[in-house]
């Protein structure tokens, strides 16, 4: 950031009096921009057995595949924002939505919230942001064309516990360590995280 979207004049980055950690304040008017983690929520949309993928349209990661999710709007609730992305990637409805995964994504400052939920009737088609969408069982899912570690991640543990037949919701960590660009990847249960 170089310019204050208050103002107009330049900002620097420092720790504001009665705060921990830098940010950037305006030099002129002080005010403090904040920036935090951004939240992307999207589902798993089931129909019969298989889940809704979505071979993505748009950069990054065009021509991949991935589940109907993306950054929430201002205004709206974490279910809200995962069955309108259903909606504007898959043209699918939505019902018996109940969350299933919280990953966080900190080297990107994201926060993945999943939902499992039941595409009405089993009607999609390919929104704007979508070249095709799919229905998939395990065996057939394009794992080596998903478009993002954390759609893999979530589809290896519903799979998982498809299989078993219980849903607990499920909270990880996605790392990716600096000095060799590798993923690390941490799954718990809810509830039994330890910090």
């Amino acid at each position: 950031m170089r310019f204050c979207s208050d103002c107009g004049a330049g900002v620097s980055l420092r720790i504001p009096q009665g705060d921990t950690l830098p940010r950037y304040v305006c030099d002129a008017c002080g005010t403090v921009h904040y920036q935090n983690p951004k939240i992307v929520a999207g589902c798993i949309a089931r129909w019969e057995g298989k889940v809704l993928l979505c071979r993505r349209a748009i950069e990054p990661r065009r021509g991949l595949w991935t589940l109907p999710a993306g950054f929430m709007e201002n205004g709206e609730t974490t279910q809200q924002a995962a069955a309108r992305e259903t909606w504007e990637e898959a043209r699918a409805r939505l019902s018996n939505m109940a969350l299933y995964s919280l990953i966080n994504l900190p080297h990107i400052s994201q926060v993945y919230l999943m939902f499992r939920g039941e595409v009405e009737n089993g009607v999609c088609s390919a929104g704007e942001e979508s070249l095709e969408v799919g229905w998939f069982g395990e065996a057939s899912i394009p794992w080596g064309e998903l478009a993002f570690p954390v759609i893999r991640q979530a589809l290896e543990l519903y799979f998982e516990d498809h299989r078993r037949g219980e849903f607990p919701v499920r909270v990880g960590d996605i790392i990716r360590h600096p000095d060799d660009d590798r993923l690390e990847i941490r799954n718990y249960r809810a509830g039994s995280v330890t910090v």
